[in-house]
């Protein structure tokens, strides 16, 4: 396949650029380029040239998704435009790939596989869960489904990193577990999905290694910063989140299970290799 028959939606945010990386010749594409939540311009672009669309668009401020005024707009852009894109590639034949979430899951279980229930804690979980089963309507679709991704652009490391040159000694939750997913990882992992041909449905993709809180990465990044890691104050997320009206309901558990993707015959790297590398 030949990457000008790949189009990327979103292709200015932190896992576009990355694909962009991945496939120079694709032809990437933001909102002003293709709308996705307008239904007659998705039915009216011209798909003649494209095998496979990759959906990196998304809703992805969380707190923000809470508000009224918001529903509507999160819904259109994280679950009825997946459908205009799933219609879309229906109709020609085409394979969608669909960027999901860890929070589509409530945390309570230690590890997430690709066929546990949905059960969102959130208006953003719900919206992305919703786009999920959007995406599942194309017979050749593919869902990756991620977390606390990190690539080009702000991000939790980046904030870290920025805290700790100012001199700020922030708190930061200890009760969150996951591991962090690299863009360029992510990427490497889709590449990998379209090449082999593996067959349809959700795979779970982030890095592997151990996993770990956000207080003990802010720790890493100011350490490697030059800074105390005694500057970083671990706090539970309820503590966090005290005196914050609005905000989200987080999952405490976000580690996915990464069984079915290396079985596929990707391996992804270690995240703290991935962090070091970063970092220096």
């Amino acid at each position: 396949m030949k990457d000008s028959e790949i189009v990327i939606i979103g292709a200015n945010g932190q896992l576009g650029l990355a694909l962009q990386k991945r496939y120079p010749g694709a032809v990437a594409l933001d909102r002003q380029q293709l709308d996705i939540t307008d239904q007659k311009v998705v039915n009216d672009f011209d798909w003649s040239h494209t095998k496979v669309i990759i959906n990196a668009a998304a809703w992805t401020d969380v707190d923000a998704a809470e508000k009224p005024e918001n529903f509507e707009q999160v819904d259109l852009v994280n679950h009825q435009a997946v459908q205009y894109l799933a219609d879309a590639a229906k109709a020609h034949n085409l394979t969608l790939m669909q960027i999901s979430s860890d929070y589509v899951f409530d945390g309570s279980q230690p590890t997430h596989r690709e066929d546990e229930l949905f059960s969102p804690l959130n208006i953003y979980g719900k919206s992305k869960a919703a786009g999920d089963l959007a995406a599942a309507t194309a017979p050749k679709h593919y869902v990756i489904r991620t977390s606390w991704v990190i690539g080009d652009g702000k991000n939790f490391v980046s904030i870290m990193q920025d805290l700790a040159k100012r001199g700020i000694k922030p708190s930061v939750v200890n009760d969150q577990i996951g591991r962090l997913t690299f863009t360029d990882t992510l990427a490497r992992g889709i590449k990998h999905l379209l090449e082999t041909g593996a067959p349809y449905g959700t795979y779970n993709l982030t890095n592997e290694g151990p996993p770990t809180n956000w207080a003990e990465i802010a720790k890493i990044v100011f350490e490697k910063s030059g800074k105390s890691v005694s500057e970083v104050t671990p706090v539970s997320t309820t503590e966090y989140f005290t005196n914050k009206p609005g905000v989200a309901q987080r999952p405490l558990q976000s580690t996915l299970d990464l069984t079915k993707i290396e079985e596929a015959g990707f391996t992804p790297e270690d995240w703290r290799d991935k962090l070091d590398n970063l970092l220096a």
